[in-house]
């Protein structure tokens, strides 16, 4: 374990759910940890709960600034980290006690390990299983970009940042941070730019280790249009990164997002943002329909949504 594992957690408002991500990560059985906490500016007791484990537990840094947003965090403790390789937490999530020793164990050889996880609310846990197999000793970097992006097939996969380790110095190199203008959706660019421009390879772990909360107040909630635009900002980028041959997955889900930006117009009987929306589905749809060739029941989902003139 002389390899040091720098796990870096942005904190903000989550007063009720920080002990458990703390306590999961500090029980860790890879223990050369160093566990970077960033207080954003948190209104409520965070940053008082911070500081109370950083005494318990001396692999504990805690850093507090100014609200900036959760992309600003996570580029602070991409400033202030000093291990070999970095995973990332989300501070109302938490984690399986083995989870970095299996991805220290899987990342030999390869750029990046990816294991899969729970889809947890307060009550349940559902665990996230990808309906065809990934068997590669090691993924491609074709296949790293694409995974994310065929998520009913690789559900455990996905382009978030926090079931994953990564080698420190892919990031260093090429000095990658989150956007900050980016509220939602900020992870797949991140991960998407880093494969692309390091040409990474992976090795995944078939087990669920990491529990992500599906909780209300959380961004993924959010019916704001400002946050949920943003992710169709992503996916022009992700389009842009990706080699020609793999750019119709990235408008398959510029379209899938139009979907339910278009739903959430509907909600709020918004005729604008409605047609706009449409309109955009109606750009992508042959891209949509290419990549979700095997699902039907999506198309009828989407011509519904299209057969709607007024709200």
């Amino acid at each position: 374990m002389k390899d040091k594992i720098s796990i870096i957690i942005p904190v903000y408002n989550v007063e009720s759910y920080i002990r458990k991500c703390l306590e999961s990560v500090i029980n860790q059985t890879y223990t050369n940890l160093e566990i970077i906490l960033i207080n954003d500016g948190s209104p409520d007791n965070c940053g008082k709960i911070c500081e109370e484990y950083a005494e318990q537990d001396s692999r504990i840094r805690v850093f507090h600034k100014e609200n900036g947003g959760l992309s600003s965090a996570l580029n602070f403790g991409l400033k202030s980290f000093t291990g070999s390789y970095i995973g990332f937490v989300d501070s109302d999530d938490w984690i399986e006690p083995n989870m970095y020793q299996e991805l220290y164990n899987a990342i030999n050889g390869v750029d990046i390990a990816v294991c899969s996880y729970f889809k947890d609310t307060i009550s349940s846990s559902e665990k996230v299983e990808n309906m065809k197999k990934i068997k590669e000793h090691i993924i491609s970097t074709g296949n790293m970009l694409l995974y994310p992006l065929m998520r009913d097939y690789y559900m455990g996969f996905c382009g978030y940042i926090w079931n994953k380790l990564y080698y420190a110095s892919i990031i260093q190199e090429i000095g990658l941070s989150f956007d900050e203008n980016i509220k939602y959706a900020m992870d797949v660019l991140f991960y998407e730019t880093l494969v692309t421009q390091q040409k990474c390879v992976g090795a995944y772990v078939d087990k669920p280790l990491y529990h992500y909360l599906q909780r209300e107040g959380a961004i993924t909630k959010s019916e704001s249009y400002d946050i949920k635009t943003d992710i169709l900002k992503v996916y022009k980028r992700v389009e842009e990164l990706l080699p020609d041959v793999y750019k119709y997955w990235a408008r398959g889900f510029y379209c899938y997002h139009a979907s339910v930006i278009c739903e959430l117009a509907i909600r709020k009987r918004d005729k604008d943002m409605l047609e706009t929306m449409q309109k955009e589905i109606r750009e992508h749809y042959d891209d949509f329909k290419c990549t979700n060739d095997e699902f039907p029941e999506k198309f009828k989902r989407i011509d519904e949504l299209l057969s709607v003139y007024a709200v």
